[in-house]
């Protein structure tokens, strides 16, 4: 498994303990840490993968050209 892939599937268990939370905590509180830490956390861990996977490449193809 690649970083990338164990960050991409780290962050769906993360999301889906909140939407577990979410069932017990539905206020104006739990929607605005929903939008300013989650909602952001998601964006960046998808531009995050996508920079990790491209470096995963890189490293291996690297490696390959230096043997």
């Amino acid at each position: 498994m690649t970083s990338g892939t164990r960050l991409n599937a780290l962050t769906k268990e993360l999301w889906v303990q909140w939407q577990q939370t979410r069932d017990s905590w539905r206020d104006a509180k739990s929607q605005e840490f929903q939008r300013q830490y989650l909602d952001e956390l998601l964006s960046s861990v998808d531009k995050s993968v996508t920079v990790i996977d491209d470096l995963d490449k890189l490293m291996t193809k690297i490696r390959k050209d230096c043997e």
